[in-house]
């Protein structure tokens, strides 16, 4: 498993998974993220994105989740890949 670059989870293709670094945000919203499984070290599998970017179809911890545009930003990940890619 490799690690790459640093992004933000808005910029993540379907099909890739990515590994929460950090989470930008502060108050609520953060709060909210964090309630719904997505902490520091989780990994995340970008599923869908809906034509216009909003919302994203992701899986963490094993169940489906709807994420607004607004809360994929400030969700940062690096990319990870299986193998050498």
């Amino acid at each position: 498993m490799q690690i790459l670059d640093m992004q933000t989870l808005k910029d993540i293709k379907p099909g890739n998974t990515v590994r929460v670094v950090k989470i930008a945000g502060a108050g609520p919203v953060k709060r909210r993220i964090m309630d719904m499984g997505i902490t520091k070290g989780t990994e995340i599998f970008v599923r869908k994105v809906a034509p216009l970017g909003d919302p994203i179809e992701v899986t963490v911890r094993g169940y489906e989740l709807s994420l607004r545009k607004a809360e994929s930003e400030i969700i940062e990940v690096s990319r990870i890949t299986e193998g050498g890619e």
